[in-house]
């Protein structure tokens, strides 16, 4: 299996596979995270998981909770914590948008991808509304199809 594509500058730390099939995405958007030295020396590394995480808002700003960063071993005594909530940096017009749709409409707020775009840490917000499991059975009738219509097409070739 190949790695996934990634956009020029763009170098991806953790993705959230299991979101795709839990939710369905209506939106995306980027946003940036504050994070500690120590934090960022781990992404680096590549010790991230976004498993079980969400983004949730707390007067007027948004957060990402449940993401795990695995501590840096060098700075293991001035190091952080690992599944710390971290505030999520939007502009104040996509923040408000957000907070509406999630807090009128029965959204959720799910981390798809972290990443480093440019030196900075971003990540990928998905505006998402959760999957019913008849909704999950027809994806998976879907995919099915799919790979037998390539498996025969394949055949033919």
């Amino acid at each position: 299996m190949s790695p996934p594509k990634q956009a020029p500058g763009r170098k991806i730390v953790a993705s959230n596979r299991r979101a795709r099939f839990h939710y369905t995405v209506e939106d995306t958007l980027e946003a940036g995270l504050a994070l500690t030295g120590s934090e960022v020396k781990s992404l680096r590394a590549g010790n991230a998981n976004l498993a079980d995480s969400y983004a949730m808002p707390k007067r007027e700003e948004l957060f990402l909770v449940n993401c795990r960063i695995g501590p840096y071993d060098p700075a293991s005594q001035l190091g952080h914590e690992p599944t710390r909530a971290r505030k999520l940096l939007l502009h104040r017009h996509e923040l408000e948008k957000l907070l509406g749709k999630v807090q009128e409409r029965g959204y959720t707020l799910v981390p798809l991808e972290l990443y480093f775009k440019n030196g900075f840490a971003k990540v990928e917000l998905g505006l998402c509304r959760g999957k019913t499991h008849e909704d999950r059975r027809e994806d998976l009738k879907e995919r099915e199809t799919r790979r037998e219509v390539d498996r025969a097409m394949k055949k033919r070739r």
